[in-house]
């Protein structure tokens, strides 16, 4: 039941103690608002990583040449690694039931495409169709690249909205001509990629196309496999690692590099790189807990001391209540009721202002890797109990004081 006369008593109280109360409130609401301020920008970073994760395949494998570092039954290092399209059908075949989408690539950098009187510099890479997977390119326009067109070796493109925008402006490309270094391309389709305008600043090919318009021959610059997810996440973990262990061993078996260079051949791994993201964002999250948490306790630790203050001065006060029969409960429940208030009331103003401070500026934050800083519910909930907990444990050592005074001792009290 509300007890209106308590609560105008506690107000009076803390009246008494103004400043002591007002410094306390302080430290609890600036302690939460900083472990609010902490955790959202927490959740920015991990909602930035997950969407770098979400421009490609999830779990991706890409394989990379390099040069060789050591040198291996007779040979020098110093030797480029040169793939080529057998390495990749290889792989393809051996690890066929493990592999969900596949491409092999072979790219020009700054590659001159021209439309009329349009022209600009873009990234020409010859691709295979599952390269669309891969890149979680959605097509807006058209179609992507299929097995027909890289079969008959078509002359045809895939543009990124960034090349639509800068060559065609408000023309439709379908069924138009596009001149890569003189050659003519027909475009029968746009895609938009989630990694924005730098990802779309693309021309696709069929590989086999692009091999021979360019004299690339068999040769291919890097290979890149999607494998069937699991639905255990850690399964899925182990067996990405592994396949990319075996075919890391196949392609240094079959290129001759010493299996200790880590420098001629490259596998990325994007499960076992998100792993370890994750675990850094869960250890950050955790020392941004136990930052904040810290700036909460030592609040509560000055609303324990204003109480142990308050019970000093209303030693009498106890003294007679006990006199008149109040139980040592009772007497307990009322300074645990200013403790909590006092924690309660500073805890939520400071919830309340970091809250609308993460709204306010959140938005404003242009990061590849903070994205929407903000607390969700369960977090404000947590917060809240936490706050009720701190007022709890910060009033009960001066209210089981307050319960220990003998009444005759407090009377004596001046």
């Amino acid at each position: 039941m509300f007890d209106i006369e308590r609560w105008q008593e506690i107000f009076e109280t803390l009246r008494k103690n103004k400043l002591r109360t007002f410094l306390t409130g302080l430290s609890v609401a600036s302690g939460i608002f900083i472990l609010v301020i902490l955790l959202g920008f927490s959740k920015g970073i991990q909602n930035g990583v997950t969407s770098q994760f979400e421009r490609d395949a999830s779990n991706l494998i890409s394989i990379w040449p390099g040069v060789t570092t050591k040198e291996y039954k007779g040979l020098n290092p110093g030797r480029y690694i040169q793939f080529k399209n057998n390495d990749f059908n290889t792989i393809s075949r051996k690890y066929n039931d493990e592999i969900e989408h596949e491409s092999a690539f072979y790219t020009i950098w700054g590659g001159l495409v021209n439309y009329k009187n349009e022209s600009g510099s873009y990234r020409i890479q010859g691709v295979l169709p599952g390269n669309q997977f891969i890149e979680n390119a959605d097509i807006g326009q058209g179609r992507f690249l299929n097995y027909s067109d890289v079969e008959d070796a078509k002359k045809v493109a895939v543009i990124g909205n960034r090349v639509k925008k800068d060559l065609f402006k408000d023309e439709d490309p379908i069924n138009k001509d596009i001149s890569v270094y003189g050659i003519s391309y027909k475009v029968v389709g746009v895609f938009f990629d989630p990694g924005g305008e730098r990802d779309e600043s693309k021309v696709f090919l069929p590989l086999t196309s692009a091999q021979r318009a360019f004299n690339g021959a068999d040769e291919i610059r890097n290979m890149m496999f999607t494998l069937k997810m699991s639905d255990d996440y850690n399964k899925a973990a182990l067996e990405s690692a592994a396949i990319s262990e075996a075919i890391l061993t196949d392609l240094k078996q079959k290129h001759i590099v010493d299996p200790d260079d880590t420098s001629a051949i490259r596998v990325n791994n994007t499960m076992e790189e998100a792993k370890k993201i994750y675990s850094l964002i869960s250890t950050i999250s955790a020392v941004f807990w136990f930052v904040g948490i810290g700036t909460i306790i030592a609040g509560v630790v000055g609303v324990g001391n204003i109480m142990l203050i308050i019970v000093k001065e209303r030693t009498k006060e106890i003294g007679i209540r006990k006199a008149l029969g109040a139980q040592p409960m009772s007497i307990v429940g009322m300074i645990l009721q200013e403790s909590v208030f006092v924690t309660m009331f500073s805890g939520l103003f400071g919830l309340i202002l970091g809250l609308g401070l993460l709204e306010i500026v959140g938005p404003l934050i242009e990061s590849d890797f903070i994205q929407y800083p903000q607390v969700d519910f369960n977090t404000a909930i947590t917060t809240v109990f936490i706050l009720v907990f701190a007022g709890a444990l910060a009033g009960f050592f001066p209210a089981y004081r307050a319960a220990q005074i003998k009444p005759i001792i407090a009377l004596r009290d001046e």
